[in-house]
């Protein structure tokens, strides 16, 4: 069991929220548990200009309950501001729903908590419903699967769609779902083929390396960097770019995809092909081995809850088997 999973299902929530809140970090939740401090399953986004529109004690909020939970503190703002303007509006619904993060009650039953220790669980105070709905989300599979987790919420994919779009304007720059490799992740996954297996190899040595934009290491890589060097190492060459790598490999369908393949991302209208690349890893989780941007390491990483999802799978070796 996780640190982030004891601290979901303890007794002791409140307190350990609470820490997180004074703390600012995730260290005083893990290093309560008997974990190494910084371990986290989630990279938490710095606040972008849009994100001044939030009060300062639901941001707060927010970050905390985001950090405690693994889950992007943008996709706590972002239902809070959906449901409730962060508090402004907080008439009960035609569902029953009620408070800032508009729990239905037989939810709350389950998930409320009293995140502020002052010996209460109030449903309409947003101390106690942030961590809960951060808790609720968690429970219900964020971050690895984090738009399930908002279905969850709400079943709407139309609801899902749009707090991704709001979470996005808060987020200075996009944030992944992520498993550290440091955090318990140690495999092995099972290669279709030596050159899969070679490609894994290469790109797992890697883990920890800083992204350098242009890096192609050994020192670090950006995306399309590390899948070149990767699939060099095991003796296959594929173009430098993200955007030449989608059009040279054998397009996978979703769902078929295996170790070694590459995962697409961030298809923008006008561009000749995808900005972003990882390498699969671990399908039956959703995780690839991927250099994400400038400020983060070479790490693994969910590529379902990417935001924005895979954009398309490509099989390079098939060119040479």
């Amino acid at each position: 069991m996780s640190a982030l999973t004891v601290v979901a299902a303890g007794a002791g929530t409140g307190v350990m929220f609470m820490a997180a809140l004074i703390g600012g970090t995730t260290g005083a939740i893990t290093a309560a548990n008997g974990m190494a401090s910084g371990c986290m399953t989630t990279d938490q986004p710095a606040a972008s200009k849009t994100a001044d529109e939030i009060p300062a004690t639901y941001l707060r909020l927010y970050q905390a309950a985001g950090s405690a939970y693994g889950v992007p503190w943008t996709i706590l703002a972002s239902i809070g501001s959906i449901e409730t303007h962060h508090g402004r509006d907080q008439r009960i619904s035609s569902a029953s729903a009620r408070g800032p993060m508009q729990f239905m009650p037989g939810t709350w039953a389950t998930y409320g908590l009293d995140g502020d220790a002052d010996g209460r669980t109030d449903i309409t105070d947003p101390a106690d419903a942030i961590p809960s709905a951060a808790r609720y989300l968690k429970a219900s599979g964020a971050p690895g699967r984090l738009r399930e987790a908002i279905y969850a919420y709400n079943h709407s994919w139309g609801y899902v769609a749009n707090v991704i779009a709001v979470a996005r304007r808060y987020a200075a720059r996009p944030v992944e779902a992520a498993d550290d490799a440091s955090c318990g992740y140690v495999g092995p996954v099972q290669a279709p083929t030596v050159i899969a297996a070679k490609v894994i190899d290469y790109a797992r040595a890697q883990l920890g390396k800083p992204y350098i934009f242009g890096g192609t290491g050994p020192a670090g890589y950006d995306c399309s960097g590390l899948t070149m060097m990767a699939y060099r190492a095991a003796g296959s060459a594929i173009p430098r770019l993200s955007d030449a790598q989608y059009w040279f490999g054998v397009k996978v369908p979703p769902g078929q995809e295996a170790p070694g393949d590459l995962v697409f991302f961030d298809y923008k209208p006008g561009h000749s092909g995808p900005g972003h690349v990882g390498i699969v890893y671990d399908v039956p989780r959703g995780l690839m081995l991927a250099a994400p941007h400038t400020g983060a390491n070479v790490r693994v990483q969910s590529y379902r809850a990417y935001p924005g999802g895979p954009v398309g799978f490509t099989r390079p070796y098939a060119h040479h088997p």
